[in-house]
């Protein structure tokens, strides 16, 4: 069957559906779902359990050991075969694959991250078509590459004996991580189209900024056409909103491909600018190609204005490294981002819009695709254009070192051609890196001898090395997007010396790995952090999602089956735990305690990333989301649930932030600021015990400049505290203008574990304006880590949780539900550190 997208005159597009699947030694088809995976498909028919639940994802494995086929029929009408041109457009085929239509063969497909075009004009016939696309199993196809090769990988992800991840260009993640399953698909990830046009028609517009100021922009139009019938056309350049006047040109197409260029103005344009920093302005552009009879071809892109420079140069500090986004140094906040499901197709736009809606209300500006995933889909830029989130854009390697093979080598030269020529146009797209750690890796992981690799294979792997990241790559970056930044590896620098913290990019891994407590995030501050995290477990509700009621133990089978981080993982978080918080008395306290744990931790390092800005100018942290069910280092669950980190990292984030600082017998009150203008406010500093009584206040004017980190104020703490117990003692700071708090914090003068926390009483009173509920909480003695769940409804989101309640402070927080004020006061619960404790 034919599904109709579009018609523009001249040319048609239809999505091929209807398709069918089967392994390809059985006769038997079933229907199957397209975008989809192989796995999918046979869930979808309960042939195979839900590898996400309990230990099923072993029970599947043997999946990525078959070849599978899939088809569909379709109708093609006479009008249709009469076109110049007819073309089957494959968007994502998972990973080797033959195509075949109508019995012959007609493409033959080996990397997940590249789309196909094929010409079938000669193949195809009016009426009925079959196309039939054959998976050959990943596993057998790449097992003659590791035999011939004589040598192992040391890909310590991949979650085999026999590592042959490095052979294919396919999602790295897919042969496992250490947050995720080993679950390798096949099959047709991204739409099948039927492509018909006459004469011409538009295979890229490449809008390229040249320069811009306050005056105008200078764009060069870049135009990739492909014709069928050569002669005179017009070219035609617009904007919906009349942004610029119209560009047109009547020129002699030779067949076959060509680029035309072609340059225009926009006078007084508006700048696109990061999110924080103003309006990410966005220029629709429409380019048309025309004969005499009318339009031939029609492309619609979204470009936006604004300068990006990484400033990633030697200074007097070391090595810098940051961006400046319109002439003005940003300090970036955000997260490293991984695929939001093993199985990509089940990411919905709405997953996307909420993932966008979610980092925006963190505050973020920056968020990194990750080298050990997939480039994503163009949704996912869209949205980071339209958000005003800049991407940081690893090309999809990580972990260890791949083959350079002249074959292999060509593999990738298409796969970043394809994947920078798709990408270019998006304003949001700040720079290209390499891969994920492999370059520090080879210096510091101990690969040759831990692997036993002669001198001959390792200089093997260093000459693959430098062919793939110093050269390949960087030339179809400057040769296909030239002026965006390249560099080669994230990380420039190592953790484990000094001065590796004053080199470019880190990712420190001293706290986790290490085991180092969370205070060495004060004293190992880089230029900018791009990795850096702690575990947590997620929610009660999704942890039942995988494990049964009786499971409630993170060594029970199916919750060690989804940690996946297995030298580390379980042990760690306990480590944590007992140093910093009373051991917790139940399995739903654990959870909770975890999240707070890993929340409390990574608070540490944000501030003291962004107090020691302009030295440290980017906090991206370890991990943003969950590619399935189960612990991890994610800041947000695989269902969407926020998790305590996320809460904090709204705070930690914020346009304006206060924190403190205990230093000796000192404490050190700083602001940060990432506005663009200066601003007077009142700082208000209050210590009092754990019931509410006051012992101390100050308060002063503060004048903060724009877009700095300053410290504002510093006193002894016997001046602050006097001869009060500091077991006993809160210290609460907030930033007020205009009656309205800018920021605030909470700083104690003892760790949790040791302070002595009361029973408190904390009275609720609920109201409901429109679709909102207020729900007001008061309390008489402190609350530490007051968590907010209603009873029937885990994906109830809250506009703050996790948060200290303090004495005589009432706290509104808001929530929408459909729910009367009556049910909203049956439903929601409401927990504190205090009733984790065991007495």
């Amino acid at each position: 069957m034919l599904t109709h997208i579009a018609t523009a005159q001249r040319s048609e597009e239809k999505i091929l559906d209807s398709w069918e699947f089967s392994r390809t030694d059985d006769t038997r088809w079933r229907k199957a779902s397209v975008p989809g995976t192989i796995h999918t498909d046979l869930l979808q028919h309960h042939l195979i359990p839900d590898p996400h639940v309990g230990m099923n994802e072993k029970a599947v494995q043997w999946i990525d050991k078959e070849d599978w086929q899939y088809r569909t029929a379709f109708d093609v009408p006479a009008d249709w075969t009469a076109h110049d041109a007819l073309e089957l457009e494959l968007q994502g085929l998972d990973t080797y694959a033959a195509i075949y239509l109508n019995g012959q063969h007609i493409l033959k497909s080996n990397n997940m991250f590249v789309g196909r075009t094929v010409d079938v004009k000669e193949v195809i016939r009016t009426g009925r078509n079959e196309l039939r696309i054959v998976f050959y199993s990943p596993i057998k196809h790449d097992m003659p590459n590791f035999l011939q090769d004589g040598l192992i990988y040391p890909a310590g992800n991949d979650a085999s004996d026999i590592p042959l991840s490095v052979y294919a260009r396919k999602a790295p993640y897919h042969y496992g991580w250490d947050w995720g399953p080993r679950l390798v698909t096949s099959g047709i990830w991204r739409p099948v189209k039927l492509r018909a046009w006459d004469k011409v028609t538009i295979r890229d517009a490449w809008m390229q900024q040249r320069s811009i100021t306050d005056e105008q922009a200078q764009i060069q139009a870049a135009i990739t056409v492909f014709t069928a019938d050569a002669g005179k056309y017009k070219v035609e350049i617009t904007s919906k909103d009349n942004s610029f006047r119209p560009i047109q040109q009547k020129t002699f197409l030779s067949k076959g491909e060509g680029i035309l260029q072609l340059p225009f103005t926009i006078n007084q344009p508006k700048r696109w600018w990061p999110n924080g920093w103003g309006t990410p302005h966005l220029y629709t552009i429409q380019v048309t190609i025309s004969d005499d009879k009318g339009i031939l071809a029609r492309k619609e892109v979204k470009i936006g204005l604004r300068t990006i420079q990484v400033i990633n140069r030697p200074d007097s500090l070391g090595e810098s490294f940051y961006l400046e986004v319109n002439g003005r140094p940003l300090f970036a906040k955000g997260a490293n981002y991984i695929p939001q499901d093993n199985f990509l197709p089940r990411v919905s736009d709405k997953k996307y819009q909420q993932l966008f809606a979610d980092m925006k209300a963190a505050n973020f500006n920056m968020v990194r695709v990750w080298g050990g995933g997939s480039y994503e889909n163009d949704r996912f830029y869209e949205l980071a254009d339209e958000q005003g989130m800049l991407v940081w854009q690893d090309f999809m390697f990580a972990c260890t070192p791949y083959p350079s093979g002249k074959t292999f080598l060509a593999n990738v030269k298409e796969e970043a051609a394809y994947n920078i020529t798709r990408l270019r146009n998006h304003p949001s797209l700040a720079l290209w890196c390499g891969n994920n750690e492999v370059g520090v890796a080879i210096n510091n992981w101990g690969w040759k001898e831990g692997y036993g690799y002669t001198n001959q294979q390792w200089e093997r792997m260093l000459k693959g090395y430098e062919q793939l990241f110093r050269e390949l790559l960087p030339q179809q970056v400057a040769t296909l997007d030239s002026g965006r930044f390249y560099f080669h590896s994230s990380p420039i620098s190592n953790w484990g010396k000094k001065e590796d913290f004053t080199k470019g990019d880190n990712h420190y891994w001293g706290v986790w790995h290490g085991m180092e407590p969370f205070d060495a995030f004060r004293s190992h501050i880089p230029r900018f952090m791009s990795e850096y995290g702690f575990q947590s477990f997620p929610q009660l509700a999704t942890v039942r999602h995988f494990a049964g009621e009786h499971e409630n133990d993170s060594y029970s089978p199916s919750m060690l089956s989804h940690q996946k981080s297995t030298t580390r993982g379980n042990q760690a978080i306990n480590t944590y735990m007992l140093r910093d918080y009373r051991a917790p008395k139940d399995f739903p306290s654990f959870l909770y305690l975890s999240q707070v744990l890993q929340a409390e931790g990574m608070k540490i390092a944000m501030e003291a990333h962004r107090q020691a800005k302009p030295y440290c100018m980017g906090s991206l942290y370890w991990q943003l989301n969950d590619c399935w069910p189960g612990p991890s280092w994610s800041g947000i669950d695989y269902f969407g649930r926020w998790k305590a980190l996320h809460y904090y990292v709204r705070k930690a984030f914020a346009p304006v932030m206060i924190s403190a600082v205990q230093q000796q017998d000192s404490l050190h009150t700083w602001i940060v600021s990432d506005e663009l203008q200066p601003l007077t406010a009142m700082l208000e500093i209050t210590v009092m015990d754990i019931q509410g009584h006051i012992i101390n206040t100050h308060k002063q004017q503060v004048h903060i400049p724009a877009n700095t980190s300053s410290k504002v104020y510093a006193a002894p703490t016997t001046q602050l505290l006097g001869k009060a117990d500091t077991s006993r003692v809160i210290c609460y700071m907030k930033l007020v203008k205009d009656n309205k708090v800018l920021s605030d914090n909470v700083h104690y003068f003892a760790s949790t574990k040791a302070l002595q926390l009361e029973r408190p009483a904390i009275a609720i009173s609920i109201t409901r304006q429109q679709e909102e509920l207020y729900i007001t909480l008061r309390t008489d003695k402190l609350a530490r880590h007051v968590y907010l769940s209603l009873k029937d409804d885990p994906d109830a989101r809250f506009s703050d949780n996790y948060f200290d309640l303090l004495p005589g402070m009432p706290v509104t927080i808001r929530l929408h539900a459909g729910l009367s004020t009556q049910a909203a006061q049956q439903q929601l619960q409401v927990m504190s550190l205090i009733d984790t404790y065991k007495h």
